[in-house]
């Protein structure tokens, strides 16, 4: 298959551009799923359809709907960063390591967000609630859990580093902060009880990271992460790494480079190159520039027999599909080779895509999880090709197939609609564990969670995707889920066994955290666990954030703290909360709330689709029977119709900055409103310029009616452009800048505006992206903050001294100052003064994606990994340290 897809950034921290727009390759399923059913089964509810359209709810468009926004969300948060072309390695490296000598102004960031999340919470059940879903506690992203037997936990976040727990989960404390890249690929405890960390995001989708290797850390249940800690050299930096496996003296990583091996004993020295179906497309390789260079060296896993750990196989593949996927055996010659007649198991091209392994403890069992990219392409219900076993622990089987998809879900599954069944989103979501203690035990992950005590001949799901579907559930607020009991948050990514005071227990961890149950626990009649536990309490902060928004909390004093969430909806904090609530549900995007009342709230779930309360959502449940009751409203402007052709996924709205009433939102057209939280219908929208055909906003800003939006168009590596727009807000005055072709603004992504209050032809940008230093393209120019006092007639760079990284967000503060919202951390300069400083301490290295002054004054950071944090500007007053 051909790729048309610009290559990677191979920095530190930089995310991947795999299936990013234009990509020929099948179109994959992305972490958003709820959003999209959770609206179609409220929306059946409100049309009086009531249970039986809940299930019908899950089939319909939803899939093709699922499909599309995957791979444009992958693409769209990627090419803000990698566009107009390849970037170059070390580009986060050397941001990271200028970013340690920068002075740190005076004052700490607070961590807004440690509290429980309950996504449950009975308070707010109105419309656009996934509230009574059965997820309870949630956090962000998991990606990889560790556990021993004696009770310490460890479980690493997408984006957000390493926590330990010494009480089986639960009072979690980071141990990895002090690392380049909190970005985590896979944990795993070695044979001498060493925990190993490997970085970079193990899934080719929406906001994965890459990472800078692997590190070990010999007391885990004491000591931290340090940089000093790495294993090798800088072989692995800038891959995702999705399993570590461990043989003999040896430990194997299955890279998005190929596969390699390091000597467990002996740390030091590099990583050795086992394997790389095509080396040309590495790094220094003639190929290295291919716009197909991400997608041709992916290895998923590795078996390793454990009577011979010299008999290796490795699963080799693109999940969307490519001529060298396939399974690899070693030959007598060294080489490695595609091998078959493995019996039941997969091994042509077209069926070999994310595969994941699971051993059994005594090596009697071997299991296997296939996701195939012809399936992918062919069958709108699945991509999982099957789950297989060699029954004699062999890599080499011979395997047999013991479930596909069709069995999964009739075993309980909550997936029962066309387009939407068990490992649709296979390429995203895998796990295997077998139970040390019954090889025929074993945990599966996909969408849900499958368990068979028989070695597959029947499966059970104890984990279902949510509990909508079920005749047990109710939206009665003084129920969790009704009558059912709770289950795990949907899309699992990792899984392990530990013991707790003589308790053996599985963990697993997915897109709303981690959770827990007794290994061998209870199920009720459909198969679903009664004893599920979330651990996200609140200590472990893994939220991913878009946005933030600020007002004050007129019924409990102080504010309200709300922000849009990958997966995890749309979170809402007031004044007197010891929990946090969900408000909105599926994914959530940009936010606007009023500064003089926090209630008043409109949020985006994605491409524009904006909803708006006033009552910050709170309702008991009574618009199912009674809809004049719903308090949420959809108002989206009709660019929200055309997907990504009209607007990004996350897409851009802000209200004016001297009147709160007026609104603008960006698609393909810049849309105005002047009804506030008022609005109640997508038609109140007026049409105030046309940005163009195949452009779409950025970013928007609005202050005193003068309106900024910055596009893109192409947006993708191949023929990007962008550009300002600036206007009114009323419809009248709209043109487009002349930015000259001279790198100023810089031919990149622009990310955020800020205008100065006291003269709307003052203003600020950021620019994303990296510099001409480490980005191949036509006008990529340098730079990552730009102000014009003109109106955009003409631009001073400003970056001075400002380590080369992605900027996301700029935000003028009221002593004169500017902060900057980078991916690595948020830097401030004076008012008056060229060069920059880290703003504050405390903050830990992850993305910040928005910044907003509270009308509290105090600077929200919205992170994308580590939830959200608020700093005092007051306290910049004397000199930095």
């Amino acid at each position: 298959m051909t790729c048309t897809v610009v290559a990677a950034a191979f920095g530190l921290v930089s995310t991947q551009s795999f299936a990013a727009a234009g990509d020929t390759r099948p179109r994959p399923w992305n972490a958003r799923h709820q959003a999209d059913i959770g609206r179609k089964h409220t929306k059946a509810v409100l049309a009086g359809h009531g249970r039986s359209a809940l299930v019908a709810g899950q089939g319909g468009d939803g899939g093709s709907d699922e499909a599309e926004n995957s791979a444009e969300g992958t693409a769209q948060y990627t090419e803000a960063r990698t566009a107009p072309g390849v970037v170059a390695p070390g580009a986060y490296g050397a941001a990271w390591a200028q970013l340690q000598s920068m002075p740190h102004t005076r004052g700490d960031w607070d961590h807004v967000t440690k509290k429980p999340y309950n996504s449950d919470d009975p308070r707010y059940r109105d419309i656009n609630s996934n509230s009574s879903g059965g997820s309870g506690d949630v956090t962000g992203r998991i990606t990889g859990i560790a556990a021993d037997d004696q009770g310490y936990v460890y479980a690493g976040g997408a984006n957000g580093g390493v926590f330990r727990s010494k009480t089986g989960g639960g009072h979690w404390q980071p141990i990895a902060d002090k690392l380049p890249s909190l970005s985590t690929g896979t944990l795993a405890l070695d044979g001498s009880k060493r925990l190993w960390y490997a970085t970079g995001e193990s899934n080719t989708g929406a906001t994965s990271f890459v990472g800078t290797g692997v590190y070990v850390l010999a007391d885990p249940q004491h000591g931290q992460f340090q940089p000093g800690g790495r294993v090798g050299g800088a072989e692995l930096e800038s891959t995702v790494i999705h399993a570590l496996r461990f043989g003999g003296t040896t430990v194997w990583a299955a890279t998005s480079r190929g596969v390699w091996s390091h000597s467990t004993t002996t740390l030091s020295g590099p990583w050795k190159l086992e394997f790389a179906p095509n080396p040309d497309y590495l790094p220094g390789g003639s190929k290295t520039a291919d716009p197909s260079a991400p997608y041709k060296n992916i290895a998923n896993d590795i078996a390793i027999d454990p009577k011979d750990p010299s008999k290796v196989l490795l699963a080799v593949g693109w999940r969307g599909g490519d001529t060298y996927n396939g399974i690899y055996g070693k030959q007598s010659d060294g080489s490695w080779k595609p091998v078959s007649g493995l019996g039941d198991l997969p091994t042509s091209s077209d069926d070999v895509g994310n595969m994941t392994f699971g051993a059994a403890a005594d090596g009697s069992r071997l299991y296997a999880v296939d996701e195939s990219p012809a399936q992918m392409a062919a069958n709108p219900d699945s991509g999982l090709k099957g789950v297989y076993v060699s029954k004699n622990g062999s890599p080499f089987g011979p395997w047999t197939q013991i479930a596909d998809y069709n069995k999964l879900k009739a075993s309980g599954s909550a997936l029962q609609g066309a387009g939407y069944m068990p490992g649709i989103q296979s390429w995203y979501n895998q796990f295997l564990q077998v139970d040390p203690a019954n090889a025929d035990h074993v945990y599966l992950g996909l969408e849900e969670v499958f368990e068979t005590k028989n070695g597959g001949t029947s499966w059970l799901t104890p984990g279902p995707y949510w509990n909508f579907a079920f005749p047990c559930w109710s939206i009665d607020p003084t129920k969790q889920t009704g009558d059912c009991f709770p289950t795990t948050h949907s899309d699992q990514h990792a899984v392990a066994i530990g013991s707790y005071q003589g308790k053996s227990w599985a963990y697993v961890g997915n897109d709303g955290g981690i959770y827990r149950r007794p290994l061998n626990g209870a199920v009720d009649s459909g198969g679903h666990a009664k004893d599920w536990q979330p651990l996200n309490d609140g200590t472990i902060d893994t939220l991913q954030y878009y946005s933030v928004g600020i007002g004050k909390d007129l019924d409990h004093g102080g504010v309200s703290v709300t922000g849009g969430l990958q997966d995890n909806g749309q979170s809402i904090l007031r004044g007197h909360d010891k929990v946090m609530g969900s408000n909105f549900g599926g994914d959530g995007g940009d936010t606007i709330a009023d500064p003089a009342n926090g209630c008043d709230i409109a949020e985006e779930y994605v491409y524009l689709d904006m909803w708006v309360t006033q009552d910050c959502g709170v309702n008991n449940g009574a618009w199912a029977t009674d809809p004049t009751k719903a308090t949420e409203y959809e108002v989206a402007p009709p660019d929200k119709d055309l997907g990504g052709a009209g607007a990004r996924f996350i897409a851009p709205m802000a209200a004016d900055a001297k009147d709160g009433n007026t609104w603008v939102a960006g698609g393909r057209h810049v849309w105005t409103q002047s009804k506030g939280y008022a609005i109640r219908s997508g038609a109140e929208w007026k049409n105030a310029y046309d940005l163009g055909a195949g452009h779409v906003a950025t970013a928007v800003a609005s202050s005193g009616g003068t309106v900024y939006v910055g596009w893109c168009g192409p947006c993708n590596n191949q023929g990007f452009s962008r550009g300002i727009a600036v206007g009114n807000a009323d419809g009248t005055g709209w043109h487009q800048l002349n930015l000259p072709a001279d790198g100023t603004i810089p031919n990149r992504y622009i990310s955020g505006f800020d205008v100065d209050p006291a003269n709307a032809q003052h203003v600020y940008v950021a620019v994303n992206g990296f510099s001409r230093k480490w980005t191949e393209g036509p006008g990529a120019g340098y730079g990552h903050v730009f102000e014009s006092r003109d109106g955009g007639a003409s631009w001073t760079d400003i970056s001075a001294d400002l380590p080369d990284v992605p900027a996301n967000t700029v935000k003028l503060l009221p002593n004169g100052g500017l902060a900057l919202g980078t991916d690595l951390a948020v830097f401030y300069r004076p008012a008056g003064a060229s060069q920059w400083q880290v703003l504050g301490k405390a903050l830990p290295t992850t993305a910040v994606l928005q910044l907003k002054l509270g009308p509290d004054g105090n600077l929200y950071a919205a992170t994308h990994g580590r939830g959200m944090w608020s700093f005092d500007p007051r306290r910049l007053k004397g000199r930095t340290s």
